[in-house]
């Protein structure tokens, strides 16, 4: 394997830490009690949504632009992003009293808009471009030639890998342990390669381990393929953790320096955003929920072990709950949706809520139609029960009833256009 044309080096990564001090919170290292106590080992939370723009992007994003000549600063700096990254440029640019252009596709939520304002101030203009984040990284890559100004990538970029790294030398120093372990979200690469690089040379023995969701394994898939491969199609809805392709940088630095890549299911991140709030009283986006969604999966490894997850951020839009919940619910096996043929007589729903459903089952979604069939009237129907197990015995019943029509939950093609 090839040496990296850019290493990230432990003394440049202290000289970024003694830049950032009065900048970055050094956020803290908090013991879980109650995962602990379920898991049989140490878990402690990096707590990096406690940062002031609620995510660790400011690290990279103000290293990066601390790192311009006078001439460069004079022209300002361009991104684009819908998220912490805009939020973190945005910050950086009121911090050092420079002008910076931010590209957000249309469809952003105004809650983030609103965000990059209240960083930025008028430091900072919002461009809304395209209706996608690609769109809006060409169209910001195109206004930055033309006004010969900085271009601040999220994660392809040695100074904001370095900024990223930081975090290492606060775990490390904030640990009264060895790490056994320690989970990284993965989205483009920038946190995981800075990070898994301070871990390599201070901390050889602790085992990193880098998450993604499972709706866009770009760094799983590069590592399996052997190089960095774009996927055409990914789920969006982790949306600080989901490119279709990682940076080329930072994809060579974290296969040598993870010791794994894992996916983690985006209904379980749904559950554990729940969880954590009601446990916890802690507020995670999707991305930040990552690296404890995962731990299921580490059960009997992880026991009577030493483990760090970092929680990268807490820019959750509050419009998204019911959505959290309901893939949380569809993901435990609570949710089922069917299509419901019920016979157009008398009492044929009387007798649906009676013989077919269970004492505690829930009808939370009904839409009826007789339109299609004279006889039979289809009926998209979503029910929530009481105990997951009882899935296989209510479908029994309806079959024995006649009101069985589809189960969408296995059909996604189906599930998306009618629900």
């Amino acid at each position: 394997m090839l040496p990296l044309s850019q290493p990230i080096t432990l003394s440049e990564v202290q000289k970024t830490a003694s830049l950032l001090r009065d900048v970055v919170l050094k956020t803290p290292l908090q013991k879980n009690q109650f995962l602990s106590e379920k898991f049989k080992a140490e878990i402690v939370f990096k707590r990096e949504d406690l940062q002031e723009v609620r995510s660790y992007k400011i690290r990279g994003a103000f290293n990066k632009i601390a790192s311009l000549t006078d001439e460069e600063l004079k022209k300002g700096v361009v991104c684009a992003s819908a998220g912490n990254h805009a939020q973190g440029v945005a910050f950086s640019c009121r911090k050092m009293k420079i002008k910076g252009v931010v590209f957000m596709p249309t469809p952003t939520p105004n809650q983030k808009i609103e965000q990059v304002k209240m960083f930025g101030g008028d430091y900072v203009e919002i461009i809304l471009s395209g209706d996608t984040f690609d769109d809006a990284y060409e169209e910001a890559f195109h206004y930055c030639s033309q006004n010969k100004m900085t271009f601040v990538h999220p994660f392809n970029d040695i100074k904001v890998i370095e900024g990223q790294a930081t975090i290492a030398l606060e775990i490390l120093e904030q640990s009264k342990a060895p790490i056994d372990y320690l989970f990284l979200p993965v989205g483009g690469g920038g946190l995981a390669a800075g990070v898994s690089s301070i871990f390599k040379e201070l901390s050889p023995n602790t085992k990193v381990i880098g998450v993604e969701p499972e709706g866009a394994p770009s760094m799983s898939t590069s590592i399996k393929n052997g190089f960095n491969t774009k996927i055409d199609a990914i789920s969006k809805f982790v949306d600080g953790a989901a490119v279709q392709k990682v940076g080329d940088l930072n994809f060579e630095i974290c296969r040598q320096n993870l010791n794994e890549m894992v996916t983690v299911h985006e209904g379980k991140v749904c559950q554990t955003i729940l969880d954590l709030y009601n446990k916890n009283a802690i507020v995670v986006e999707p991305a930040g929920a990552l690296t404890i969604a995962v731990l299921e999966q580490y059960a009997t490894e992880i026991e009577g072990k030493n483990v760090v997850c970092l929680i990268s951020g807490s820019n959750n839009d509050i419009t998204r709950t019911e959505e959290i919940k309901e893939r949380a619910l569809l993901y435990s096996g609570h949710k089922h949706y069917f299509i419901i043929r019920f016979p157009q007589r008398s009492g044929a729903l009387r007798e649906f809520l009676s013989e077919v459903l269970g004492p505690n089952d829930d009808i939370t979604h009904f839409e009826y139609s007789k339109k299609h069939n004279r006889n039979s009237g289809p009926a998209v129907v979503g029910l929530e029960l009481d105990n997951p197990t009882d899935i296989d015995d209510l479908i029994i019943r309806m079959k024995q009833k006649n009101f069985f029509g589809e189960y969408l939950n296995d059909n996604p093609d189906l599930f998306q256009v009618l629900i």
